[in-house]
């Protein structure tokens, strides 16, 4: 849900075969148009950026359907995450100032801001922490999300709200994991530094020297009178006072968006003004924070700033979205290009389409970078293949499920590593660089790198993403027993069917062979009442908020539909076992029998990971 919300390294493809490169400005606005009626997606503010300034800024289609409200240069959108990459430069004036290190200790800066870190002793959670994800915490969780305050909360009242998402599950500085729970207390540690409220701190320090009019990090008469409507999947949404505010919640125009895209390719210079200097824009681009950029991979996250790979080229940026609206920017250093767009619309795909749309226009001209050769593959090196899974989730509720389909397979293909997940897609392909090192055979880049992690041992960085070898009993145990237990959850349903017909004529007796045929069927009825409950309580980010983020009948149904999930199996399992002699059809008991003992194996795997009994809402 959260990474609905506030997206990071949103994925983006196209089918080679089918895309059409526009050559003129004219003819990439015309193929925008054309996304924009293909994914229904009602308007687009677009900021097309070189070294000399702006060479397109407008926006395309309507920022209101129901009053049929044009979108321009100045129609004001919601950029998400994108937000956060001012903490960062905020963060990084006062560095330069040297007022803060980025070194420096969190506990010592802020002892007042609440977190838990078992090895803060030994590895303490530092400010580039905070900015590079590395901080073992997890995203932000419901109630966070879900505290719509317009009043508005004060920062710290915010941080205050609910602590207990930042909690470290690994050692800091080890893994990148995407969350939105340290922005806001990177922001702290500004304002309480300059003394001076953070939001009024980026609009005296970037937005008013920047001429960025339009932008702003609160619901004003500017959003009011010439805010895009945002939609998810068709319905408008509400404005989303978001109480975390450095995280996601900046308002802007692709007119300030074209001015902040100039503060990058200028290395930190506008118009003359430097607001940062180019060894802090350097710093931005770079991850540091993690085992594997210390080895020396390239691609990642750096400060606030991630850094991809399109095709030959290395791109940085950042993207982001808030409930029914999506954003991304990014530029091309070496070429001296860049963008960003805005979309009022969740359409994900139609994200993916737009930035590569966007990007093959920036880079048709450009000559192709050379790649450095691959280095030769030793016997150590081709250790590398096999069964992988991700240890790095962003939102730890959900690792239950991420572990099990989130496992990918390496293997080598003329000497080439190929990354391909179990359940199916695209393979990836790595060009050895030695030293345990893979790039990108297109672009070059060090996208790929080996480390050793202090709890998991031998591990593999991908960019943010982290795995772990994992055995082929393992990986597709896991996966069986869960189509097992899924068959069983199917079939039961029809089974019902069949003896409870039987049932009433009084073909099934009473006692043991009904107690081993009722318990199955009822934990099967409440993980689906559990899952259907689930879904529309999330079936759109309102809802999700309404329905899942405080007490209500939906929220509570899920708490109480995963217990009788789990008691049911418990006592499927007890009467398959003490009535197993029981004068029954041997096929109708082992059926029955290995149901009860799939559930049972389920519910313990999920009270494992905190599943059973949850309080979403809390």
């Amino acid at each position: 849900m959260a990474a609905l919300l506030l997206l990071c390294g949103i994925a983006s493809a196209q089918d080679d075969e089918d895309k059409l490169v526009p050559e003129t400005v004219d003819e990439l606005l015309e193929a925008l148009n054309d996304k924009l009626e293909e994914h229904d997606v009602p308007a687009i503010g677009l900021a097309l950026v070189d070294e000399t300034g702006p060479i397109w800024v407008g926006s395309l289609g309507k920022a209101d359907v129901e009053t049929d409200r044009d979108a321009d240069a100045d129609t004001i959108y919601r950029i998400g995450s994108t937000s956060k990459m001012f903490v960062a430069l905020s963060v990084l004036q006062l560095v330069e100032e040297g007022r803060l290190s980025l070194d420096d200790k969190v506990a010592d800066l802020a002892p007042e801001v609440e977190f838990d870190n078992r090895w803060e002793d030994t590895d303490p959670i530092i400010v580039a922490h905070l900015l590079e994800h590395t901080t073992g915490w997890d995203d932000l969780h419901l109630p966070e999300y879900a505290n719509n305050d317009p009043s508005p909360i004060t920062l710290k009242a915010g941080l205050d709200c609910h602590p207990h998402s930042r909690v470290s599950r690994w050692k800091p500085g080890t893994r990148t994991s995407y969350s939105n729970s340290g922005p806001p207390v990177a922001a702290y540690i500004v304002q309480k530094i300059t003394g001076q409220d953070f939001e009024e701190y980026v609009a005296e320090n970037f937005f008013a020297p920047l001429e960025m009019t339009t932008a702003d990090y609160r619901l004003g008469e500017g959003v009011r009178e010439n805010g895009a409507t945002l939609y998810s999947n068709g319905i408008e949404e509400d404005y989303w006072h978001i109480i975390m505010r450095p995280s996601g919640s900046i308002n802007a125009s692709p007119t300030d968006m074209a001015r902040f895209l100039r503060l990058f390719l200028g290395r930190g210079s506008v118009d003359g003004v430097q607001y940062v200097s180019p060894a802090s824009i350097d710093r931005m681009e770079r991850a540091e924070t993690n085992n594997a950029s210390a080895r020396g991979l390239q691609a990642g996250y750096g400060l606030h700033n991630y850094t991809t790979s399109y095709e030959n080229w290395v791109y940085h940026a950042h993207n982001g979205g808030v409930a029914g609206g999506l954003t991304e920017l990014a530029y091309l250093p070496e070429a001296g290009v860049g963008y960003a767009f805005m979309i009022n619309s969740d359409a994900a795909a139609a994200f993916g389409e737009i930035s590569d749309l966007i990007r093959s226009f920036q880079t048709r001209d450009l000559p192709t970078p050379p790649v450095p050769d691959a280095v030769a593959l030793t016997a150590a090196d081709r250790d590398i293949a096999g069964l992988y899974q991700p240890i790095n989730p962003r939102q730890q509720a959900g690792y239950f499920l991420e572990r099990m389909v989130g496992v990918e397979r390496f293997w080598f293909e003329d000497d080439e590593l190929q990354r391909r997940p179990l359940l199916g897609g695209d393979a990836q392909q790595y060009r050895h660089a030695g030293n345990g090192l893979y790039r990108s055979p297109e672009s070059g880049m060090i996208v790929l790198a080996r480390a050793e992690d202090p709890l998991s041992g031998d591990v593999v960085h991908v960019g943010s993403r982290v795995f772990r070898p994992v055995s082929s009993a393992v990986a597709y145990g896991q996966l069986a027993i869960g189509a097992l237990w899924g068959l069983f959850i199917a079939s039961s349903l029809f089974y019902f069917l069949v003896w409870g017909v039987r049932k009433l004529r009084g073909k099934v007796p009473a006692g043991p062979p009904t107690r081993i045929r009722v318990w199955p069927l009822l934990a099967g009825v409440s993980i689906i009442v559990f899952l259907v409950l689930f879904s529309i309580g999330a079936s759109s980010t309102s809802s999700t908020f309404e329905n899942l983020g405080a007490p209500t009948p939906i929220s509570v149904g899920v708490m109480l539909s995963s217990i009788a999930f789990a008691v049911f199996a418990l006592l499927g399992t007890h009467a398959a076992v003490k009535y197993r002699d029981e004068a029954m059809n041997r096929v109708n008991y082992w059926y029955c029998a290995l149901s009860s003992g799939t559930h049972m194996i389920v519910a313990l795997y999920l009270m494992w990971f905190g599943v059973i009994g949850i309080r979403v809402w809390s």
